[in-house]
């Protein structure tokens, strides 16, 4: 199975205001480009579909070191989901959880594709996070 590296990210200006997403694949012998954006989103919304989309990109079942600069994006996915699910969607406080749709669809891929999840810090000089961000950015500008 090829090794594939995964780098997401969102951004927004303003919060809620026009956003983007990016992805940069990496795969043993080629980089592949992603980008888009909303007029108006948050900037969880993008960084949720930022991972959406690069594991859409996916028609087969992959393995994958998935990167993201999004607490909100890792806790949820590797912690809070499991609770979400089991409380019908509902925060521990009894509340609706935000963004449900976009979170279920990241469920669904997540069960799919086997994905290791890893947290960057964000604007630290990574690459690949730095990469995700402009193309994040670029998504913006093309609105």
């Amino acid at each position: 199975m090829k090794k594939i590296n995964i780098y997401t990210d969102g951004a927004c200006k303003g919060n809620p205001g026009p956003g983007g997403w990016g992805v940069l694949i990496i795969l043993e012998d080629e980089q592949v480009e992603l980008s888009g954006g909303n007029k108006e989103t948050t900037n969880n919304q993008m960084e949720l579909i930022a991972v959406i989309k690069s594991l859409e990109y996916f028609d087969n079942q992959i393995e994958a070191n998935l990167y993201t600069d999004s607490k909100y994006v890792m806790d949820g996915i590797t912690n809070y989901i499991k609770n979400w699910k089991v409380n019908g969607w509902k925060t521990a406080n009894k509340k609706p959880v935000k963004n449900s749709e976009l979170w279920k669809a990241l469920d669904s891929l997540n069960d799919f594709h086997n994905i290791h999840w890893n947290w960057v810090k964000g604007h630290s000089g990574h690459p690949g996070n730095e990469k995700a961000d402009a193309l994040a950015n670029l998504g913006i500008e093309k609105l």
